[in-house]
């Protein structure tokens, strides 16, 4: 057999366990999967004995906003700090300038991705202008899911917002029936509007401009009361529903209430709120500002109780790129920065010290950055696991070192923004990223090119 590459040697993480094999790769698939190699010809051998061999991660959840701010990050920075974390796909939220809302504005950012991206890509779409023809449009180019905001779009915001915040309970209704219609899920920021409205005003009058006021903006009822909403209206509808950044306990519980009954629901949390509490707001300021806001530890508790039990299906980024300055606005408007913090590179990084260390299985952590997202979102088995005809979408992870979190070491274009995790260490490390059976990140390094990602519809 003549193979593109072969890695020997790895312990190799299936579906069904860890086992020690050697992979073959060839014109960018899996074609091989055995403990005996020999009388396999490849270009290239790559040996990885004493690390793992895992499937890329999916981040699911995932913001650069090309073209709207290039200053914040593009397609091209954003995904090579992706390919540079051991994350092979993302799936970018349809917030830009215009929003990603229609199917002209839908073309043009798939264009610019399949220009510019070094890991595979999929994009939302926003259904909020409640148009079933634009739906349509977007469904036909290949929308991997549409996104809705339960809140109102930020002041200033309005076009990067148009169609996919509806805060109104008659427009999610609507929206919600035709995204039902395309089969596709429907991922949901989950906040109550009016109450998260009301707190804010309450906080802005009694003169706070403290770190710890954005949390108290947006206490843990503002979600709850949301998500609860939200499933009460699609017990009727039958849309595939997704929460979005699930960030504690009293949300996680009307989940978990409404799986009990056999709802379509399914949820994500994201490595902030697990391994951050609200006070990293007290020592970071704006940098650990972030929608819904970190929450206590109890509610990390459950939150990894929930990943454990299934309640929750997923671990993701939510990573939100933005420029020092913007941030920095909190100094003297804590109102006027915008939330969002950048992680896609330290996604993996953080799962896999859990796995690591003890908390999960190293198959656990697996399912919940890879494989469970490619099924929810209809692109397994093609993606999210190791087997035989499946992308070579993959990471050689090396457990035996260790990764401190520095500046420098970092490729995302709000890698100065990155606070959280500023002088974290995790057990492993990335050593090498494979896309489509080539190598885009080696030792530090990366060796891809632009283009190298492939855009990913659901199946």
């Amino acid at each position: 057999m003549r193979i593109d590459t072969l890695i020997q040697n790895a312990q190799v993480a299936l579906e069904s366990g860890i086992a020690q094999l050697d992979v073959g790769i060839r014109a960018g698939r899996i074609v091989l999967l055995s403990a005996d190699s020999s009388g396999i010809d490849a270009a290239e051998t790559i040996d990885a004995a004493g690390k793992l061999l895992l499937p890329g991660a999916i981040d699911i959840h995932f913001h650069c906003r090309a073209p709207a701010y290039p200053e914040r990050g593009d397609f091209a920075t954003e995904t090579r700090a992706a390919a540079a974390g051991g994350v092979t796909t993302v799936f970018e939220m349809p917030i830009s300038k215009p929003c990603c809302a229609t199917g002209a504005t839908f073309r043009m950012r798939k264009a610019l991705a399949q220009r510019d991206c070094y890991v595979n890509f999929g994009l939302y779409g926003a259904p909020g202008l409640l148009d079933r023809d634009i739906i349509a449009d977007m469904v036909d180019e290949g929308a991997i899911a549409f996104k809705i905001f339960m809140t109102a779009a930020p002041k200033g915001r309005d076009d990067e917002f148009e169609g996919l915040c509806l805060p109104h309970v008659p427009e999610l209704y609507q929206a919600l029936q035709l995204v039902a219609e395309t089969g596709l899920v429907c991922a949901v920021h989950a906040e109550n509007n009016q109450l998260l409205e009301w707190h804010t005003a309450q906080l802005i009058a009694a003169g706070r401009n403290d770190a710890p006021a954005h949390g108290e903006s947006r206490p843990p009822h503002v979600e709850a009361l949301a998500i609860a909403t939200l499933l009460a209206l699609n017990e009727s509808i039958g849309a595939k529903l997704h929460i979005a950044h699930v960030s504690g306990a009293e949300a996680l519980a009307v989940i978990q209430r409404y799986q009990a009954t056999g709802a379509q629901v399914s949820a994500e949390t994201c490595p902030q709120y697990l391994l951050f509490t609200e006070e990293a707001l007290d020592r970071l300021g704006s940098y650990a500002k972030i929608n819904p806001p970190l929450r206590q530890t109890a509610d990390q508790a459950a939150l990894w109780q929930g990943l454990i039990d299934g309640a929750l299906m997923a671990i993701t980024t939510d990573h939100s790129p933005f420029t020092v300055a913007e941030k920095e606005r909190a100094r003297t408007d804590l109102w006027a920065a915008p939330p969002g913090a950048p992680g896609v590179e330290e996604l993996l990084l953080g799962v896999m010290h859990e796995a690591l260390t003890g908390r999960i299985s190293i198959n656990k952590a697996i399912e919940l950055v890879a494989t469970n997202g490619a099924k929810r979102f209809g692109v397994y088995p093609e993606r999210g696991h190791i087997g035989i005809a499946a992308a070579a979408d993959l990471v050689i992870y090396d457990p035996n070192v260790e990764t401190t979190i520095h500046r420098d070491m970092l490729f995302s274009k709000a890698r100065d923004c990155d606070k959280l995790y500023e002088g974290m260490t995790f057990k492993g490390a990335v050593e090498r990223t494979i896309v489509n059976g080539k190598t885009v990140f080696l030792n530090g390094e990366i060796v891809g090119a632009p283009g190298d990602g492939q855009f990913l519809r659901p199946s």
